[in-house]
């Protein structure tokens, strides 16, 4: 079984096809490496293609103490991956979770990043949803211990943002919601616990993003409630950026618009490489409306 072990002797497992520029894909909370499984078939015809499960996620390791998962656990995981499989740099698409993990890649491994997809990146970062968010992954955590994942999966799989897939593809929700009730109960709650209730607010991280030149894309479902502002703030904070919003679309939006999330990914990537993706114009910042600034 494929595995690569991490700085601190966590055995991550992966998957990967096709040759070429590599990309590395970070699954979602509520996901595993198989929740890429469009995104490997279509991109593995022209790029090397990884899809990885975090840890705390079988067939990964799954460390006993949550004290071994955080958010820069997260972001050094995918340097792992790049460094066990001799990957100098790599397109980086992350999705929730997997975003969260991929903007601090950039932030922290620059020169590793040939791109960076941020996709549904946002849960409980504004300001006056820090307190409802810690309470609500605290909760879902205790929650994971006592009754595991295989009853709690159930309600998670039809979320605010979820109940949009469920009602496009019911076969494909099902796959999902199958796949994610067979996750870790040790290694969901730990996850739960050290990774998404203690990470920092996007909003406080402004001085990094503002430093950010690495080529990256935004993505958001237009029903993804929770990711729209944020999407918006890192949109305008980080200079290398552009956003883009899938309509009627929830939260697992790769699996719920495999084609059109595809799509949009495939001509960044294309502009990306053909070295078309350059920072954002300051004139279109410059506080004018209508006409320049300085013509007022």
């Amino acid at each position: 079984m494929p595995h690569v072990t991490t700085d601190d002797g966590v055995k991550l497992y992966f998957e990967e096809v096709g040759d070429g520029t590599p990309i590395v894909f970070v699954h979602e909370y509520a996901g595993d490496w198989r929740a890429w499984e469009p995104q490997m078939r279509h991109f593995g015809r022209r790029y090397r293609c990884i899809s990885y499960c975090a840890r705390g996620y079988p067939p990964s390791d799954v460390p006993e103490s949550h004290e071994s998962y955080s958010q820069d656990r997260a972001r050094d995981d995918i340097r792992s991956v790049l460094d066990g499989l001799g990957i100098d740099a790599a397109h980086v698409v992350g999705l929730s979770m997997g975003g969260f993990a991929t903007l601090h890649f950039g932030f922290r491994y620059p020169d590793r990043a040939l791109s960076l997809t941020v996709a549904g990146c946002g849960y409980g970062a504004e300001a006056d949803k820090r307190e409802q968010f810690r309470l609500e992954t605290e909760a879902t955590a205790a929650r994971i211990a006592v009754e595991g994942m295989d009853v709690v999966g159930k309600s998670y799989a039809i979320g605010p943002t979820r109940v949009q897939f469920q009602a496009k593809d019911p076969r494909g929700w099902k796959e999902f919601e199958t796949q994610l009730r067979e996750h870790s109960t040790l290694g969901s709650a730990n996850t739960m616990r050290g990774v998404q209730a203690r990470r920092p607010s996007l909003y406080d991280l402004v001085e990094e993003m503002r430093a950010l030149t690495v080529p990256t894309l935004i993505v958001n479902g237009d029903e993804d409630e929770p990711c729209l502002d944020p999407g918006n703030f890192m949109k305008r904070n980080i200079p290398s950026a552009a956003l883009s919003v899938l309509p009627k679309t929830g939260h697992t939006m790769n699996l719920e618009e495999p084609a059109l999330f595809n799509a949009v990914v495939e001509d960044f990537l294309h502009t990306v490489e053909s070295g078309r993706w350059t920072l954002r114009d300051p004139r279109s910042v410059s506080g004018g409306i209508v006409t320049p600034a300085e013509e007022k």
